[in-house]
């Protein structure tokens, strides 16, 4: 599906070092390095609702750590899902009245015009998981040929058989067998989350898993595919007329486009448990191979004292503070000003701080900026030295209010260049 018009990205002399970052599996810095292409993949939006802050401070960390990337001279390969059909996107349908299709085009369009106010790169593989719903299909069945998916019945499903081998999946739902693809995969249930079993447990119930139903072999245990039940959206399928699970989708995309061991799986880190372990290891079941090297999440925004969630409907959108004539940069160095894998809540006084830095810069490097004796190159490896540093934005602003304070540089064209390339706020 289409994305967003990339946003031009100058090429400064010299160049960054491959980046650092927080990797969840080891719980360690890690270098970022690529042999080749960075290999990139962060998952995307459910499109019943338009972009809050928290989406954008998400889709701006892995724009940030591309830069940082192009910049150090490696070319990236980003892939990035819709989620549009998931069971939170069909209830909101319901409820509004709205066909789930119609709903899901119009947020989708939303979120790329936000995106691309924003100046985030677009992936190069945008994919709607309604677009590959067969390739998903194959999967599951690729899974259950191998041993490591069993049938569920349901008693509200619409009967469709479909036989996989001996097994007729008529009315059932199919799950992955977790302790079957610890045997026969290179993967362990936590190797990505690092939980305890309670907690995983407690995560399951709250993020689309069903730990209670009854006929799963462990609590855990995520669908794979969702028989077809009345008024819901489906495919047929040889495993069965019906729709994805949740996790499998973005396994199957991710191979699909960026292939296995890609460089770095980002998202948010309400994303860690259970849909990234979980996305791993039907990954590795799928292909023999680890997912990614690198595990890389964000922090939660919040408003009003909670996380800022469609659910609690606490939410300051992007959108809205367009509308309300709010410079797409003061918004994006809002963001830049908070470290990407801290938890934060977001106020008015973080928007009136990036609107005086924006104003402050401008004045100190933009076109009208005079020269002064300092020294440019230096402010440009400082900028550089902060994001290679686990993306840093914080200190990289500093980096720039520091200097703006301190005087005028040398040449101001060049610090604004670089503020343009590395951080994505034209001056």
């Amino acid at each position: 599906m289409r994305a967003w018009q990339r946003p031009e990205i100058p090429k400064l002399p010299g160049q960054s070092a491959a980046p650092w970052l927080y990797d969840t599996a080891t719980q360690a810095l890690v270098e970022a390095r690529p042999e080749a292409a960075a290999r990139l993949y962060v998952c995307g939006i459910t499109p019943y609702d338009a972009t809050h802050l928290g989406h954008a401070a998400t889709y701006l960390a892995f724009d940030t750590l591309q830069r940082v990337w192009l910049d150090a001279g490696f070319r990236v390969h980003y892939a990035q899902n819709v989620t549009d059909v998931d069971d939170p996107l069909l209830e909101r349908a319901t409820a509004t009245g709205v066909d789930w299709q119609v709903l899901a085009a119009s947020q989708v369009d939303l979120f790329r015009s936000d995106m691309e106010a924003l100046g985030i790169i677009p992936p190069n593989d945008y994919v709607a998981v309604t677009d590959v719903v067969d390739e998903i299909a194959a999967a599951v069945a690729q899974l259950w040929d191998a041993g490591m998916a069993y049938t569920v019945p349901t008693d509200d499903s619409i009967v469709d058989t479909a036989r996989l081998g001996t097994v007729e999946t008529a009315g059932s739902d199919i799950y992955f067998d977790i302790a079957a693809a610890e045997r026969l995969a290179p993967w362990t249930l936590g190797d990505e989350s690092n939980l305890a079993r309670p907690e995983m447990l407690a995560l399951s119930a709250q993020r689309g898993g069903d730990p209670e139903r009854p006929g799963k072999r462990d609590p855990l245990d995520p669908l794979l595919w969702r028989a077809q039940r009345a008024g819901e959206p489906f495919w047929p399928s040889p495993v069965g007329a019906g729709r994805p699970g949740w996790h499998i989708e973005c396994s199957v995309i991710a191979l699909k486009e960026l292939g296995t061991d890609f460089t770095v799986q980002g998202g948010g880190s309400d994303l860690v448990f259970p849909h990234h372990d979980m996305s791993a290891g039907h990954a590795a079941a799928l292909s023999g191979h680890p997912l990614a090297g690198v595990y890389s999440h964000t922090g939660m925004v919040a408003y009003q004292g909670e996380k800022m969630s469609k659910s609690l409907g606490n939410l300051v959108l992007v959108s809205g503070l367009r509308a309300a004539g709010v410079d797409a940069r003061a918004i994006r160095i809002a963001l830049l000003g908070q470290h990407y894998r801290t938890d934060w809540e977001w106020t008015d006084a973080h928007l009136d701080a990036a609107i005086a830095r924006l104003a402050a810069w401008i004045a100190a490097f933009g076109v009208d900026a005079r020269p002064g004796q300092a020294d440019s190159g230096t402010v440009i490896e400082a900028l550089r030295a902060a994001l290679v540093a686990d993306l840093d934005t914080p200190g990289a602003l500093a980096v720039l209010d520091a200097a703006a304070a301190a005087g005028a540089v040398d040449d101001p064209a060049s610090v604004a260049l670089a503020v343009d390339a590395l951080l994505g706020v034209t001056l």
